[in-house]
């Protein structure tokens, strides 16, 4: 069975491209590398040993996604490619309405056209906005504050939509958390662009000084420390959730939501605190100013990705810290460079 994994080539996309490749699927990837590298397929290669297929096609492309359909039996989509960065998505909602959406919208058409009707989607813990109590459950109104979420919310609608039209869709929207960590080998893990958008990378930028300080965006939420609250997940887990949605919607039909996250949220306080203790470093910061967009507490209640999906995190934060403590010292320029680089009396490398 192939499987089309849209944005294969990023964090998330090439962790599940090795679950996927390690459970016997055959895959397929379509990205445009905007957010990633090629070199990420490379090491899932190396991680498997087997080989995946890609396409450097981006979803906005209508005709270029149709002739993958064309030479491959796809069976099922996996889609994480989009846009992701809330504080970006700010500044351009034009950029990030029609990029996710239109680029969503081609897949659906192409998956409808080729008889494709079995979907997981990358959706986002954002589309639950701000709420009054936590953990969130999936039966909460969605209110996303933001762009970047407002456009996970409009295409899970959708994607409710489209099952209306015709029930022989199939469809799991995957609402995850704040993914972190990384391959264990230290292979591959999460290579920004730039200046990370997200905390942990930022955190071990810092630690290994490639950057100078972190800068904590508020600390005067509602919170123990004044810090923002998330539900931070294992990228293995995560990766493991969208094989378990994959299983289910092979036998069902319907739009299904599911929580993946652990249940519990950590303050960015304690994320650094964490961080310095597996480094061993001291890990510099600065308080600025809130983000836009930015909420105060978010975190999982994840009871129907166990009960439906027999789907649970198995690790915690401290592994979580030093899988990605371990890819950043493999790599401190990311899928650019591999280093050898000594921490204390620790040396790390490839």
């Amino acid at each position: 069975m192939e499987i089309l994994v849209t944005g294969g080539a990023g964090f998330i996309g090439s962790h599940t491209c090795v679950e996927l490749l390690n459970a016997g699927y055959e895959v397929v990837v379509v990205d445009n590398l905007m957010n990633s590298k090629q070199e990420a397929l490379d090491r899932v290669r190396e991680i498997t040993g087997k080989e995946v297929l890609f396409y450097n096609i981006d979803l906005l492309d209508k005709d270029a996604l149709s002739k993958v359909f064309l030479k491959h039996e796809i069976r099922a989509v996996i889609h994480f490619a989009g846009l992701k960065a809330v504080g970006e998505s700010v500044s351009l909602p034009l950029k990030y309405y029609h990029n996710n959406i239109t680029g969503t919208l081609n897949l659906c058409e192409v998956m409808e056209e080729f008889g494709v009707h079995q979907l997981v989607f990358s959706s986002s813990a954002t589309v639950y906005g701000l709420q009054d109590c936590v953990p969130f459950h999936e039966e909460l109104p969605l209110q996303a504050t933001n762009p970047y979420g407002r456009t996970k919310l409009m295409i899970e609608e959708i994607l409710r939509d489209l099952y209306v039209s015709n029930k022989k869709w199939s469809i799991a929207l995957l609402r995850y958390f704040n993914p972190v960590g990384a391959h264990p080998s230290g292979l591959i893990g999460e290579d920004p662009n730039g200046i990370p958008n997200n905390l942990v990378p930022y955190i071990t930028q810092v630690a290994i000084g490639k950057l100078a300080k972190i800068s904590v965006l508020g600390n005067d939420y509602s919170t123990d420390d004044g810090t923002g609250v998330r539900d931070y997940i294992h990228v293995l887990d995560l990766a493991v959730g969208h094989l378990k949605a994959l299983e289910k919607v092979s036998f069902t039909t319907g739009v299904e939501a599911y929580n993946l996250g652990t249940g519990r949220g950590y303050s960015v306080l304690e994320m650094i605190a964490t961080f310095e203790k597996v480094t061993g470093n001291s890990i510099p910061y600065e308080i600025v100013d809130r983000r836009p967009g930015d909420i105060a507490v978010s975190y999982a209640d994840p009871t129907k990705a166990k009960n439906n999906l027999n789907w649970i995190s198995q690790k915690g934060l401290i592994d979580m810290c030093e899988d990605s403590w371990r890819w950043q010292m493999n790599n401190p320029n990311g899928f650019g460079e591999v280093g050898l680089i000594k921490s204390g009396n620790k040396t790390f490398m490839k």
